[in-house]
């Protein structure tokens, strides 16, 4: 059903239920009452291509996501989490939402640029962020209202909604030096997004501040998936003295690290001290139990809809400038 028939099955003109269903001031209550609950009743949805054209707005969210490879084989339960929590947010709010990807190999500035071209979305989401980003001074420079799932140094004023990885790498270095442990590896994402500096810094501090060398022996920064993972923990092994520890930070990557001890005829937990990042479905089935964190992941994506719908909705209470870090909880395994 389409407007006009609407409003001949009311007897009233096109343009009185068009003002009506638009909240104007000069409809009667009882007129714009009776709109509504016709429109309801016969089933009409406004055409939203028209209201969108009119409004200059599209109620929409944009989230523009990397595709990582154990996406392809684990499935990807961090984003299907945030995306969860968005989309609870969002549906309440009145908003629609739309995923983009954009592949390794392909420039995100540049993907981020073509859809804004075309006026998507009112707002958006960026994952994956960089040490400097220049989707963040895109956005800044055009006006655009967005939140970033994690921190950058680009300078401007917005949102950043994070997880507390220094007092992560603080817990586990903690735990490590507590059983003894002195030759300790990290494991991270490699330097194209900005938790990875902020890890490996801490990490740095954290070895300095127990009176520990650094070894760049010790530390990979790169792609961090499972088979990846699992080549440089088989790399690791073959240093001499090799580590008696390691914190692998891949989503998944305490799976290839796992396959790599059990192919060097050692035990995860025993022969050397194991700890993951989070509690993943893949990590969750590892025996001996992984020791790693859980994340609150569903929340985050909560908090990032409502804090960009309140830059959105031009709400005072937005907090659009801040930088929110949720934190993790310690689960204890078998592993480290």
């Amino acid at each position: 059903m389409d407007i006009r028939k609407l409003a001949a099955h009311l007897g009233l003109s096109t343009g009185t239920v068009s003002r009506a269903l638009n909240g104007r001031k000069d409809v009667s209550a009882a007129t714009r009452t009776r709109v509504i609950e016709g429109a309801r009743a016969l089933g009409y949805a406004p055409n939203q291509a028209g209201q969108s054209l009119r409004a200059k707005r599209t109620r929409t969210v944009a989230f523009l996501l990397p595709v990582l490879p154990d996406s392809m084989t684990y499935g990807d339960p961090f984003f299907l989490s945030i995306l969860d929590g968005v989309q609870a947010v969002l549906d309440a709010e009145g908003f629609e939402l739309i995923v983009l990807l954009w592949r390794i190999e392909q420039n995100p500035l540049d993907v981020l640029r073509r859809h804004l071209g075309r006026g998507i979305a009112d707002g958006w989401i960026l994952a994956a962020t960089g040490r400097e980003d220049p989707r963040i001074t895109l956005l800044s420079a055009q006006a655009m209202p967005f939140v970033t799932l994690g921190r950058s140094d680009t300078r401007g004023q917005y949102c950043s909604i994070d997880l507390d990885f220094e007092s992560m790498i603080d817990t586990v270095i903690a735990r490590f030096l507590a059983a003894h442990h002195r030759r300790i590896a990290l494991i991270t994402a490699g330097p194209g997004v900005n938790f990875s500096h902020l890890v490996i810094a801490r990490y740095k501090a954290a070895l300095k501040s127990a009176g520990l060398p650094f070894d760049p022996d010790l530390l990979y920064s790169g792609p961090d998936d499972a088979a990846r993972c699992a080549q440089v923990t088989t790399d690791m092994l073959a240093l001499r003295p090799p580590p008696t520890a390691i914190f692998v930070m891949g989503e998944n990557g305490a799976v290839g690290t796992y396959a790599s001890l059990r192919s060097a005829g050692l035990e995860p937990g025993k022969d050397i001290a194991i700890i993951g990042f989070r509690l993943t479905a893949a990590c969750a089935a590892l025996q001996p139990a992984l020791s790693c964190f859980s994340v609150p992941v569903r929340d985050i994506g909560e908090d990032l809809a409502r804090n960009l719908i309140a830059q959105m909705e031009q709400r005072t209470d937005s907090g659009a400038t801040a930088v929110r870090l949720w934190t993790m909880a310690w689960v204890q395994g078998q592993s480290g």
